[in-house]
């Protein structure tokens, strides 16, 4: 795993990310082994309000694991300031026949060796492009 200084923000937190989620994806490796290896012990995720701590965020990717969503990342801007990287990114997700996308605005605070060691996130679904809405002729 590449640290918040081995990279540009942009393509630190799309490896992050993605990583994460396909290890989570593709192996039938304990959750909270791969929890660990991204995230600190006391990692605090707090996303429209709701915290997560490591135990919610380990109970959290059995749906995900579950549902077996395949998402790509759009990072718009990302910064780095010491531990910290601010981010604005659209997730774009397919699950079970269905597309969606969110727009992302993350904060988070990283350890050097590159695990999350807090993260706030505020999201929105964003509509679907008319050309997208089924029925409509592109």
């Amino acid at each position: 795993m590449n640290t918040l200084h081995d990279t540009d923000p942009a393509e630190f937190i799309t490896g992050f990310l993605t990583s994460f989620s396909e290890e989570l994806l593709n192996s039938d490796e304990d959750a909270g082994a791969i929890v660990d290896r991204y995230h600190t012990p006391d990692i605090v995720q707090i996303a429209d309000g709701h915290r997560m701590d490591r135990d919610k965020l380990i109970a959290h990717t059995r749906p995900v694991r579950k549902n077996r969503p395949e998402g790509r990342l759009e990072v718009h801007e990302a910064l780095v300031n010491g531990d910290r990287l601010a981010a604005r990114y659209t997730l774009h997700v397919r699950q079970r026949g269905k597309q969606f996308a969110m727009d992302v605005h993350f904060f988070g605070r990283f350890a050097p060796d590159g695990r999350m060691r807090s993260a706030h996130m505020l999201t929105r679904t964003l509509p679907e492009a008319p050309a997208e809405q089924e029925g409509t002729p592109a």
